[in-house]
């Protein structure tokens, strides 16, 4: 099985990862460490906010990674944000249903109300270098975008919008 996290930026992928991870035992993939490796190792001339064209030059890799780990019938979770919205198209059917898509997102009203505390959580999993440009109107706007672009391509998305710890509770259920 498959797990395939991904969702806006400061919604917990990297938390729900690292929970599935203790509970499933499966090993976790990040992209961001990928992204990481990748540019550190000036593999690309891509930087850390090339977001769309990160998102275009990670994804194949990913998704070679996702039918390597299917074929070989090995578990693994894989979450970050450099997943595009028309992912499936790269899957034959037997490769999709052993993935378990989850897509995060948090509503306007939660963000509103919860801001100071999901930047409170931001470094709870990994260091945030900077979190400058995380405004509660980028935060909004990143969440539109993600809930817009799934669910116009007919995605499930899991809509942060009231408690986050019993939305998490039940991804993990």
């Amino acid at each position: 099985m498959i797990v395939l996290i991904t969702g806006a930026s400061h919604t917990g992928k990297t938390l729900l990862a690292h929970r599935m991870l203790e509970k499933y035992k499966y090993p976790c993939f990040s992209i961001d460490h990928l992204k990481m490796g990748l540019i550190r190792s000036g593999k690309t001339e891509l930087t850390p906010e090339d977001d769309d064209a990160l998102t275009e030059y990670l994804w194949p890799i990913v998704r070679e990674i996702i039918k390597t780990a299917v074929e070989n019938h090995q578990n693994l979770i894989v979450e970050g944000c450099y997943v595009p919205f028309d992912w499936r198209r790269g899957f034959d059917a037997h490769y999709l249903k052993e993935i378990r898509f989850i897509c995060l997102a948090m509503s306007n009203e939660y963000i509103n109300s919860h801001f100071d505390d999901i930047m409170g959580h931001a470094s709870e999993i990994e260091t945030r270098k900077s979190d400058e440009d995380c405004i509660l109107e980028n935060l909004q706007a990143d969440n539109r975008r993600i809930i817009e672009g799934f669910q116009d391509i007919g995605e499930q998305i899991m809509l942060i919008d009231s408690n986050y710890e019993q939305t998490i509770e039940k991804l993990l259920a």
